[in-house]
């Protein structure tokens, strides 16, 4: 009888004890986890898209140094060249610190302003200023493009407490903030006035 009335009780919505509760520590540190892994996963996507991109540059940049008509502009081009050469470089060793072999997956934004850039070459005459300003602005598009990837990747380097990749990313930022810088400079001080009575 006794029995049945604490299967009556039950019925009618006596407290269960819970095995269930909320998430043990253990199951926490899991889903940390599988954030961070998330995390690190787009992280080293990044670095693979920047690295093709950095590489697909150094084709590019010899042939608007070629077709540029200033030799001041030319010689930006040529030296972009060589810091190009060092970003990859950088690049190379976040891959090393992260022990990952560095690889290179097609960057799309890049190969648009590449080709862009060629467009600009194509589309403008031989000789002129005009394509000068063409070329600065296909170059500002690019460092714009580099500027937002590597100021992002530092960002998200001190997220995942890897504050020695951070310090390469923010070197590679700096110096593409002084290319930008020094286009600026060239289409402000001559080049866009002179085209302008082409």
């Amino acid at each position: 009888m006794e029995k049945k009335n604490i299967s009556t009780a039950e019925k009618k919505g006596a407290p269960k004890s819970r095995t269930k509760s909320s998430p043990t520590n253990g199951s926490s540190k899991q889903n940390q986890k599988d954030e961070s892994s998330l995390l690190e996963e787009l992280f080293l996507d990044e670095l693979k898209d920047i690295y093709w991109a950095e590489k697909h540059l150094t084709k590019a940049l010899p042939k608007m140094e070629k077709a540029a008509t200033t030799k001041e502009l030319k010689n930006v081009f040529a030296d972009h060249l060589q810091a190009t050469l060092g970003h990859i470089k950088r690049l190379e060793q976040a891959f090393e610190l992260l022990d990952k072999k560095a690889q290179a997956k097609k960057c799309e934004a890049m190969a648009g302003l590449v080709k862009e850039g060629e467009g600009i070459i194509e589309d403008t005459e031989k000789g002129s200023l005009t394509r000068d300003v063409g070329l600065i602005m296909a170059g500002q598009k690019v460092e714009h493009y580099e500027i937002a990837t590597y100021g992002s990747l530092a960002r998200l380097a001190k997220t995942l407490g890897k504050e020695d990749i951070a310090e390469l990313m923010v070197k590679t930022l700096m110096e593409e903030k002084e290319a930008d810088e020094l286009l600026t400079g060239i289409a402000e001080n001559n080049i866009n006035v002179e085209a302008s009575s082409e």
